[in-house]
């Protein structure tokens, strides 16, 4: 496939998962876990990845794995902490709990790098999706800026920046579909 064009891929595994009941990485689907669906799907467009989780745990996936630097702060902290050990320019980011993820989707927003966007992000089913996305390494100090502020919305942080969107062709939606409970596991 060529060059990886120097990109770290950062999967944000830290979130409470209240919803689902355990950490959402480790849930188990089609015999393997979250955590692993994304690893593979990822792993051939980047040069290396980070996890962004308190949980050591995940250390087992022989990654880097890095803690929250600021806590309990939602995904606006994990993707601020992601961007903040990061060693590359461009970054491929996705949140945990979309283990239908796939490396033609992801391909799609590694295809879509410019030079005259800061982070380009997914549309699926009438939504963006801010964690399934690129961010350059320097979004990281505007993130922190409005953490400081006790700003944690996604929405208000992206509009900081200049965006691409990526609109996901109908055949490619299902693959995006965020599992955050144990019902909606049972659907897929």
């Amino acid at each position: 496939m060529g060059s990886k064009r120097n990109i770290t891929g950062i999967i944000l595994a830290g979130g409470k998962s209240s919803r689902m009941g355990r950490d959402k990485g480790f849930v188990l689907f089609k015999g393997k876990l979250f955590i692993q669906h994304i690893l593979e799907a990822m792993s051939p467009l980047v040069d290396n990845i980070i996890i962004v989780s308190d949980n050591t745990d995940y250390d087992a996936f022989n990654v880097t794995r890095t803690n929250d630097d600021i806590k309990n702060a939602g995904p606006l902290a994990g993707l601020y902490s992601g961007l903040n050990h990061t060693k590359t320019e461009l970054n491929l980011v996705l949140s945990c709990d979309v283990p239908l993820i796939t490396t033609e989707v992801l391909k799609k927003l590694v295809d879509a790098i410019s030079i005259d966007t800061e982070i380009i992000q997914l549309k699926s089913n009438n939504r963006t999706m801010p964690l399934l996305a690129v961010y350059h390494k320097k979004c990281a100090a505007t993130f922190l800026k409005l953490l400081k502020n006790d700003e944690r919305r996604m929405t208000t942080a992206i509009n900081n920046f200049k965006v691409k969107t990526i609109i996901l062709e109908t055949d490619l939606k299902q693959y995006t579909a965020n599992i955050n409970t144990i019902d909606e596991l049972n659907k897929i």
